[in-house]
């Protein structure tokens, strides 16, 4: 699984970071997402909504956002 951190990214460049990753992905694969901007969680589930998508906060104030390709 590839892993994206975002950590002190602020929107646009977490989307344009996983765009850019997600296209080197197959059908099943899964991308992990790390931010602590709440933001980033919409903008991925509005550009992405075609695929799963799941997210967890695991710490206070940063997620873990799966998104797998379908």
């Amino acid at each position: 699984m590839k892993t994206i951190d975002c950590l002190g990214d602020m929107c646009p460049i977490p989307v344009l970071k996983t765009q850019k990753e997600f296209k080197k992905i197959q059908t099943g694969e899964t991308i992990k997402i790390i931010t602590d901007h709440s933001c980033v969680l919409e903008s991925l589930s509005s550009k992405f909504k075609k695929h799963q998508i799941t997210s967890e906060e695991v710490i206070n104030g940063v997620w873990e956002i799966f998104i797998t390709k379908s």
